[in-house]
C-alpha cells in the first residue's frame, strides 16, 4: 500500500442511493476471493473524522464534556457533530424513542415477543 490512508466503501448507490451489497471479499496476502452477500459493517463507511468521533465518544463513556474538550469546539457545537454521526448511523432520536415505546409495550404485556422483534426490526 502506498502513504495514502485507506478509503472507506460507500454505503449508499450512487445512482439510486439505495444500501449497497457487499458481494465479493478477498485476502492481499494469499489472494482467496470470496463472492456472495454479506453483511455490511455499519460503521465501515465511516469517514475517519467520524470513526474518530465515535472512539472517542466511547473511550469516555459517553460523556459528551469530554468529547467537547477532545474537539475543542463548545458543548452544542460537539452534540451537534454526536447528533450527525447518530444520523448517519440511522440512530436518530426518534428511531430510538421508538425502539422505547416497542419495549415498553412488550414490559407492559400489550404485545408478545415476536411482535415487538418484528416491530424492532423495522425501526
Amino acid at each position: 500500500m502506498s502513504g495514502r490512508p485507506p478509503r472507506s466503501a460507500p454505503r449508499d448507490c450512487p445512482v439510486c442511493g439505495d444500501r449497497l451489497a457487499l458481494t465479493r471479499l478477498s485476502c492481499r496476502s494469499c489472494g482467496t476471493e470470496l463472492s456472495g452477500v454479506f453483511e455490511a459493517c455499519e460503521f465501515c463507511s465511516l469517514g475517519p473524522q467520524e470513526r474518530e468521533l465515535l472512539r472517542v465518544f466511547l473511550a469516555s463513556r459517553g460523556n459528551m464534556k469530554e468529547l467537547e474538550r477532545h474537539l475543542g469546539v463548545s458543548y452544542p457545537t460537539a452534540r451537534a457533530r454526536f447528533d450527525q454521526l447518530l444520523a448517519r448511523l440511522g440512530l436518530t432520536a426518534d428511531r430510538g424513542q421508538a425502539r422505547m415505546e416497542v419495549l415498553e409495550r412488550l414490559a407492559r404485556g400489550e404485545i408478545d415477543v415476536d411482535e415487538a422483534l418484528r416491530g424492532l426490526s423495522q425501526r
